[in-house]
């Protein structure tokens, strides 16, 4: 359901009104509440729905600022297709930018989706993400989610300054507006799910690596049983890193996250 509020609220009513609220609004009013819809949508759900502010909600928030504060910039041409792909170019400088000071973002993303409920469990999971195994990894997924956010930036681009001809504050900018967000909004979203679906594996099964195979009674190989018995034989000298590397079965449990193959 949040899915498909996301793409209601991100696409479709700002396709809508663009097409149908251009003539009852003004080509300007019609334009701004097209903008401005999917980023006051973004702020309530950090400021009032959800409430959970980390690294995460953060950057969805200030990229919701920027797109904002952008659409009052009023260009067209090459100047509006760079305005438009300009949340693709933070997404680059953010995640490109962590990897070359190798500080990867995907190390909070990854802090953050499996919630460690305790310090311990946050100690743990420190520990694990700080084996060169998984930091390994955690470059690869940034680099991964950097390079895909390039290319669509890029496609944005190009496809902005092919499709929106017509000048700024006409009924025919607004349409042609519409038209390439509802190619670009649906189409561009597509590469950026395939490029978190193989980052977030990669992540996944470098922790895996790094975890005992089995805990006895543990159903589904869960997750934070598999830490607390590697804390407890890291502790006990009765496993290193390394051992752990090489005797886990990472594959089984990347294969119940994510249905990949072994």
């Amino acid at each position: 359901m949040k899915l498909v509020l996301d793409l209601v609220m991100g696409a479709v009513v700002p396709w809508a009104i663009l097409k149908y609220g251009t003539a009852p609004l003004g080509t300007l009013p019609a334009y701004l509440l097209a903008a401005l819809v999917p980023v006051v949508y973004v702020l309530l759900d950090l400021l009032v729905i959800t409430r959970r502010f980390n690294f995460i909600t953060t950057y969805a928030g200030l990229s919701a600022i920027m797109r904002g504060a952008l659409a009052f910039w009023y260009v067209d041409g090459a100047l509006f297709a760079f305005k438009d792909s300009a949340s693709y170019l933070l997404a680059v400088l953010v995640f490109g930018g962590s990897y070359f000071l190798a500080k990867p973002v995907t190390r909070f993303i990854a802090m953050q989706g499996l919630t460690p409920e305790t310090p311990a469990h946050e100690a743990a999971l420190d520990r694990l993400l700080s084996e060169r195994p998984v930091v390994h990894a955690l470059r690869q997924s940034t680099l991964i989610i950097a390079f895909t956010n390039l290319l669509c930036g890029a496609a944005n681009y190009l496809l902005n300054l092919r499709m929106v001809t017509a000048p700024f504050r006409t009924p025919l900018f607004n349409d042609q507006v519409a038209d390439v967000n509802a190619l670009t909004r649906i189409v561009l979203v597509i590469p950026d799910m395939i490029a978190l679906f193989f980052a977030f594996s990669l992540m996944y099964k470098a922790m895996y690596s790094l975890l005992p195979a089995h805990v006895p009674g543990a159903k589904d190989e869960d997750f934070w049983k598999l830490v607390d018995q590697r804390e407890e034989l890291l502790a006990a000298g009765h496993l290193t890193a390394h051992d752990a590397a090489a005797a886990a079965l990472a594959n089984r449990q990347a294969r119940g996250e994510f249905g990949l193959p072994g």
